[in-house]
């Protein structure tokens, strides 16, 4: 089969792989028919996710139809369209039946090297490094789904792959983050990245209730998304200070949450975004947390900060000071996207929202390399890239 297979930094390649094979009686095969390039693969891309060895599929935003399963699979039948989690849950641990299905104590083979770099463990994931499992990705023909009794949710009839693909990973992102910031009636949440997770971060904080939305970004069609798919206000931190903007925005108070859709990658304006450029550049730092720095100084006193965005590592300059002597609340970590399933459907199929507002660029497999460098380099007004297999 095809895959999208990584062998270094700004280097991956569409190659010839053998099919992936039933190897347990959990496991389910996915002949896939949309996957997705996530802005958290462009971390692997860009060089910044250990343990990555040459000829690792990538992609973990992937859905089609079944083709074969293991013995112990009853909850789908061959021929089921089915989206695959991004997180690889067992269901049965302590953290999957308190519904922390990203946090699985036993889908990660690798345990033992997350262990010592993290403490404990999370969740196996799909194509995202051998610190997390080692898992042959879904930009491909076909995936083998592990645990896919637990994690293969099907999809009724009548609904596009292009309005349900993104349950698998951005719209639960989004949605998790924005319930992360705790929202209470007349809320003004402010979001930093206007990328696929922040615009339905946007979507999501409107759905819980927000008053008001204020998105952050320096890209104009991504800012153009956010003010007229999303309804929010915008701030365009190239122009403006967004720290004083926001202050002016709200009355002097600042906004009652603050979202960092942003993550390891933040770019920025200042000498701060200078510094963490340098020293991520002889890997003294690991992460570039510019766009942190600014949502725990922006946030208002006793408001709630929500981290949408991956951080891999070590960070420097993070202003505790001003988190801790201004009361403010942190929720962070990857999606228990089991826990948003059902009730995300739900809002895509009473019209709340159509999730494929976001994709800007389809492809077919075979173009992934040329996906991979217009969404890192935001060129062609790229927002979001769907290969097709």
């Amino acid at each position: 089969m095809k895959a999208v297979c990584w062998h270094g930094a700004n280097d991956v390649r569409v190659e010839n792989v053998p099919d992936p094979k039933i190897i347990n009686p959990r496991d389910a095969i996915i002949k896939i028919t949309s996957t997705a390039i996530c802005g958290s693969d462009l971390h692997i891309y860009d060089g910044f996710i250990p343990t990555m060895e040459k000829g690792d599929i990538l992609g973990h935003e992937f859905m089609g139809e079944v083709v074969d399963l293991g013995s112990e699979v009853k909850n789908v039948k061959i021929g089921d369209r089915v989206v695959v989690p991004f997180t690889i849950s067992c269901g049965n641990c302590f953290f999957c039946n308190r519904d922390l299905w990203s946090l699985c104590d036993n889908s990660n083979p690798n345990a033992w090297m997350a262990e010592k770099m993290m403490g404990h463990s999370p969740s196996g994931l799909f194509g995202y490094s051998h610190l997390f499992g080692g898992y042959a990705g879904g930009q491909a023909e076909y995936a083998r789904v592990p645990f896919a009794d637990v994690g293969l949710f099907k999809i009724p009839e009548g609904l596009t792959d292009d309005q349900v693909l993104f349950l698998t990973d951005i719209f639960p992102t989004g949605y998790m983050a924005a319930e992360n910031c705790q929202i209470q009636p007349g809320d003004t949440v402010a979001v930093w990245g206007c990328g696929p997770v922040g615009q339905f971060a946007i979507k999501s904080a409107y759905l819980l209730g927000a008053d008001r939305v204020i998105a952050i970004d320096r890209i104009p069609e991504r800012l153009q998304m956010a003010k007229e798919q999303g309804k929010a206000e915008i701030i365009n931190y190239e122009e403006v200070d967004a720290g004083e903007a926001l202050k002016e925005m709200t009355g002097g108070r600042g906004p009652d949450a603050c979202l960092d859709a942003v993550g390891m990658e933040a770019h920025g304006t200042g000498l701060d975004a200078l510094y963490d450029k340098a020293k991520q550049a002889v890997r003294l730092e690991t992460d570039r947390p510019t766009a942190l720095r600014q949502v725990i100084v922006a946030c208002r006193k006793g408001g709630r900060v929500s981290l949408a965005g991956v951080y891999g590592g070590f960070l420097d300059k993070i202003p505790m000071g001003a988190a801790f002597n201004k009361g403010l609340s942190f929720k962070m970590g990857q999606t228990h996207v089991h826990r948003y399933l059902k009730p995300l459907l739900e809002h895509i199929q009473n019209g709340k929202i159509d999730p494929s507002f976001v994709i800007t660029h389809k492809m077919n497999i075979e173009d992934a390399p040329k996906g991979y460098e217009i969404f890192k380099h935001k060129k062609d007004n790229c927002i979001k890239v769907v290969l097709k297999p």
